[in-house]
């Protein structure tokens, strides 16, 4: 114990004195905040950056925020980046952030909770900006930045227009030099940043065999033969960036591996490798009831926020601690894991008696639509359309849920947005025409000498209705495609199934707003319409005389809405109960729904011209008129 506190504190005299005769002789990084008090015009944020070291100019007005210099080792930046983008408004003032780190190149902006990268992380040259002093204020402003702080250091509380801010130049190498010993003794007893990200160049050639590159604490990278040299590019640049706080930004549900590598060739822009790039990452024991996702970010598309995508990426588990992943494309990439994981125990068994149970109910659907066709060119009774309209729907989505998962594997992503739109359709329809089948039983009981409303009225609802979400979600996209179900004795083999895509928020909240919704105002309903009926039949002769019968139907109708409702209950020591209760009684829907009409069909016969008549609901209603008629 003695020997090891006295190399602790040897080590911290060690860094003490590091930290000291390095860090101490160079201001390493800026740290800008304030408040943009601005107009109520649309904002904007204008950028103009290129490489140098005279310094950079923070200004704002009434409606933009300005960040113009030269400070920069690589990066060069010209736009102008509207921020209501970001979900900014301009009613209230807009406090922010501008930080810069030399040794990475990298200059970011924190602006109403986003986080905004002005110049992407890198690794410097032998020369980098570093000590930027303030200079210079504009003079004070109506509009402007107020409170400004540099450093957490208040400057001054009155509104300016700018701030100036003097660099200069810094021996990059001999700096991170300097910090890596710091910053490597550091990481040992908290998670501390390196400060400087380390770049190679890796020579392609024309071989079979393609090239690979590893160094000592990097993953190891090989390039296939697909990447080939031209005759101004020979060579691909790998970087290395260790334990970057800017990747973790808005991924609060995920950790991301300390490493993370980016593959570029100067000047090309390589997508849809058929042979793809292989990185293998060596990490830290990671349980198998932590899911692990390669994942990489397009700074073409997203170059302004760091956004992980699976896209172009196959995830390989080799071990508790090594991950392989193979992407098609060059750009960042890293790997995911979930912090806080849910798999559902006993995938494979409820997933059987969902396929079972969507089979069996399919086919009694079908049955039923067939049979209601043929009793409609008989009948007239106008509960038959709404009995079909809920028999289709049940039919769409049993088949639809039956092959999700076959789908999902043939087909993939593109497939799986079609499928996923069609499903959630279908289960937006169902849950609707089962409002509409209790609502229209209790109209004929509860609203006995009021005409029901036309069939055209129940289809426009049942049918067209669910049209409306899914188009909309289908026009904002990234709601629909492929989607992973984890089973809880090994997350790295999960599930594949078409649906909605719950790792995106906007996944997420269409399905609060949407399915969520609509099944508490289905179960709600259906417990309310039970019990009017209830109490505005409880005093009748037909009551008296059928109590059992009226039960068991109306028990039936109702547990077409109900048992969604065992979604809200999958919580606490009865989750596992709970969840196979569900998946049984939900995947039969198309069963329950034929057997309640083969009950309706054997009281009818026993009751021989009693309450129930010859149909379910459209006979009740003839009856009460006959009775009251008589009274």
């Amino acid at each position: 114990m003695e020997a090891r506190l006295m190399n602790h504190l040897k080590n911290m005299l060690l860094f003490i004195l590091l930290l000291s005769s390095g860090s101490c002789q160079n201001d390493l990084f800026l740290e800008f905040c304030g408040t943009w008090r601005h107009g109520r015009n649309p904002m904007s944020l204008n950028i103009n950056l290129s490489t140098g070291c005279s310094g950079v100019y923070v200004s704002a007005n009434e409606s933009s925020l300005s960040v113009i210099g030269k400070i920069t080792s690589q990066c060069t930046n010209f736009d102008v980046i509207p921020l209501n983008k970001y979900g900014l408004e301009s009613e209230e003032d807009s406090d922010f952030c501008l930080h810069w780190q030399p040794l990475l190149d990298q200059l970011t902006l924190q602006i109403g909770g986003e986080n905004i990268i002005l110049c992407s992380p890198a690794s410097p040259g032998n020369s980098c900006c570093t000590d930027l002093t303030h200079g210079s204020n504009d003079p004070e402003a109506t509009y402007g930045i107020v409170n400004a702080k540099i450093r957490n250091d208040l400057v001054t509380d009155k509104t300016v227009a700018g701030y100036n801010f003097e660099g200069r130049h810094a021996n990059c190498k001999l700096l991170c030099e300097q910090q890596v010993d710091w910053s490597s003794y550091m990481m040992r007893y908290q998670n501390s940043e390196l400060p400087c990200s380390r770049k190679y160049e890796l020579d392609l050639d024309n071989k079979s065999s393609g090239s690979s590159f590893q160094s000592e604490n990097t993953p190891y990278v090989f390039i296939p033969p697909d990447v080939k040299p031209t005759a101004k590019v020979s060579k691909a640049a790998i970087t290395f960036h260790k334990n970057n706080s800017v990747f973790q930004e808005g991924y609060d549900e995920v950790r991301l591996l300390n490493d993370v590598v980016e593959i570029t060739v100067e000047n090309q822009i390589i997508t849809g490798l058929s042979d793809p790039i292989k990185i293998c990452f060596k990490h830290d024991a990671i349980a198998k009831n932590h899911a692990r996702t390669c994942v990489s970010w397009d700074t073409r598309r997203d170059p302004w926020q760091v956004k992980w995508v699976r896209d172009g990426c196959e995830t390989r588990i080799r071990g508790d601690e090594d991950t392989e992943c193979l992407c098609n494309h060059l750009t960042y990439f890293t790997v995911l894991v979930q912090l806080q994981p849910r798999p559902v125990r006993h995938l494979q068994a409820l997933t059987c008696i969902t396929s079972v149970g969507c089979a069996v109910s399919f086919i009694s659907a079908v049955a039923l639509i067939v049979f209601f066709c043929r009793k409609k060119k008989r009948s007239k009774e106008q509960s038959i359309p709404i009995h079909l309209g809920l028999a289709v729907s049940l039919a769409s989505l049993s088949l639809l849920f039956f092959f999700t998962g076959v789908l999902a594997n043939v087909g993939g992503e593109s497939v799986c947005k079609w499928v996923g739109a069609l499903l959630h359709y279908s289960l937006l329809s169902s849950f609707i025409w089962m409002g509409v089948e209790v609502f229209h039983t209790f109209w004929l009981v509860h609203m006995v000498f009021r005409p029901s409303p036309k069939t055209c009225v129940w289809y426009l609802v049942g049918f067209g209705v669910p049209v409306v979400p899914v188009v909309v979600l289908s026009a904002v996209g990234g709601v629909y495609g492929l989607t992973e179900v984890a089973p809880a004795h090994d997350v790295s083999n999960p599930y594949l199934m078409c649906w909605m895509k719950w790792q995106d928020h906007k996944a997420f909240l269409a399905h609060c707003l949407t399915n969520l919704t609509t099944l508490a105002i289905l179960v709600l309903s259906g417990m309310v319409m039970l019990f009017l009926v209830y109490r505005e039949i409880r005093t009748r002769d037909e009551w008296k005389q059928n109590r059992v019968a009226f039960l068991s139907i109306w028990g039936l109708s109702c547990l077409f809405g109900t048992t969604w409702g065992l979604a809200f209950l999958d919580f606490g020591p009865l989750s596992d109960v709970i969840l196979f209760l569900s998946c049984i009684l939900n995947s039969s829907q198309g069963f329950l729904l034929m057997l309640r009409f083969c009950m309706l069909d054997w009281i009818r016969k026993q009751a021989r011209g009693s309450v129930l008549g010859s149909t379910s609901s459209g006979s009740t209603r003839q009856h009460m008129l006959q009775t009251s008629e008589k009274s």
